[in-house]
């Protein structure tokens, strides 16, 4: 059985146990899955994560996203979704994405 993480106070899903082969970035208009084998590094604070593998850049701002770092640094992220307009807004606490960009390296 995997175990995933139903924290609702995460918006996005990090396995407990085992590390996932990839990470699916949900974006509203299409979605890509990235392999954790050409991960490079992720770096950045509480309101700003970039995350480099071989292909492509993600740049990940919100707010209260050093867990996610944390996260990442494990390989354990699974799904990383990009808000509806709607909830970018949200005012409640606790770590939120507010937006999601991803480009090709070139």
């Amino acid at each position: 059985m995997i175990s995933t993480s139903i924290d609702s106070s995460k918006p996005w899903i990090a396995k407990e146990h085992d590390r996932p082969a990839s990470v699916e970035i949900r974006l509203l208009k299409r979605s890509l899955v990235l392999p954790w084998s050409q991960f490079f590094y992720a770096e950045g604070s509480n309101d700003e994560i970039r995350l480099s593998f071989a292909t492509h850049e993600v740049l990940v701002k919100g707010a209260g996203l050093g867990a996610l770092l944390e996260d990442l640094s494990g390989q354990r992220v699974s799904l990383l979704r990009e808000p509806v307009r709607a909830d970018r807004f949200v005012t409640e606490p606790g770590p939120r994405i507010t937006s999601i960009s991803v480009g090709k390296v070139e």
